[in-house]
């Protein structure tokens, strides 16, 4: 058997998708499960355990009629026996239709219900993970939806190790700071951005609550400004620049407690059970974390994240 899903948007999204492929992977152990998803969100893959095959195609993107045919005819090429689309928009309806893929489910209500053979009801007041996971109501799998679960390679867990030597961390544990935001999301307006004063003084109250726990700041392809700023503040903050997703993921999963934004980072820690304090803007921290007293989501009453005062966070901190 062949399963190919199709899941628009950026890494996060992947891996609150994770615990849908899991169920798919336990209810069919023989089957080729594939993926399309964004060329941005291909990396989620490195930490999966149960996808066999990642195509890519720019959901979002300008494309051109030679575009859709490729994908289908790629689609029809691997004769897929079911598909899992979690967009809604008609044109991808419509073009897994023209796949002739005999079980098409996806969620009803959209332009592209007309198309799919199993529709499934949309319920958005819930956890994304639980959303999603209701697409295998279509195919008669009514288990509930299992955790967020990630597999880390063991050369991203060696090379962890090593970077905490290099950084000189003990056994003791460790704060992991992730406060950059993507690119797309400043293009686009998106509130996921915490201002760097304030970070200045979170890390400032713990310098002076305990000096001796280190605190390790992630530094992604577009924070050094940010990291910068950091580091002139608090010379003994620690960085790491993981420069993959199994690195990072590894990197989380040492720490003691994580501190970051709304971002694909928040979803792997609830992937490998580190305690974490996420800031919110407009989001509400229901839809994107587990209800689980390990993660904390501090949202900030106007919808705008820059308005979560320090001691806000810091309460949660400390008095957690």
């Amino acid at each position: 058997m062949r399963i190919v899903a199709l899941v628009p948007g950026g890494i996060g999204d992947q891996v609150l998708f994770f615990p849908t492929l899991d169920d798919l992977h336990r209810a069919y152990p023989d089957a080729q499960i594939d993926v399309v998803v964004e060329p941005r969100a291909a990396a989620a893959y490195q930490v999966s355990k149960s996808v066999t095959n990642v195509l890519q195609f720019d959901f979002k993107g300008r494309n051109s009629l030679a575009d859709f045919g490729n994908l289908l005819g790629n689609l029809r090429d691997r004769e897929y026996d079911i598909a899992l689309s979690l967009g809604q928009r008609w044109v991808v309806g419509f073009l897994l239709w023209l796949t002739g893929i005999p079980t098409r489910v996806g969620f009803a209500g959209g332009g592209g219900e007309f198309f799919l053979t199993n529709p499934v009801p949309l319920k958005t007041d819930q956890y994304a993970a639980t959303m999603y996971h209701d697409l295998l109501k279509g195919l008669d799998i009514t288990t509930p939806c299992p955790e967020v679960a990630v597999s880390v390679p063991a050369k991203s867990l060696d090379w962890a190790d090593a970077e905490r030597q290099r950084l000189g961390i003990g056994s003791g544990g460790y704060v992991l700071i992730h406060g950059g935001s993507s690119q797309l999301a400043k293009v686009k307006g998106i509130n996921k951005i915490y201002p760097v004063e304030n970070w200045k003084s979170i890390l400032q109250d713990f310098q002076q609550k305990q000096p001796e726990l280190p605190i390790v700041v992630v530094q992604g392809p577009e924070d050094k400004e940010f990291v910068q700023a950091l580091v002139q503040a608090n010379p003994n903050v620690k960085i790491t620049s993981p420069r993959d997703i199994g690195r990072l993921t590894a990197m989380i999963a040492g720490a003691s407690l994580m501190i970051c934004t709304d971002s694909a980072p928040m979803h792997l820690a609830v992937a490998v059970k580190t305690y974490t304090l996420a800031l919110f803007g407009p989001t509400d921290p229901a839809k994107l974390l587990p209800n689980d007293s390990r993660f904390v989501g501090i949202k900030s009453l106007n919808g705008n994240m820059a308005d979560i005062v320090p001691d806000t966070v810091l309460e949660k901190v400390w008095g957690g």
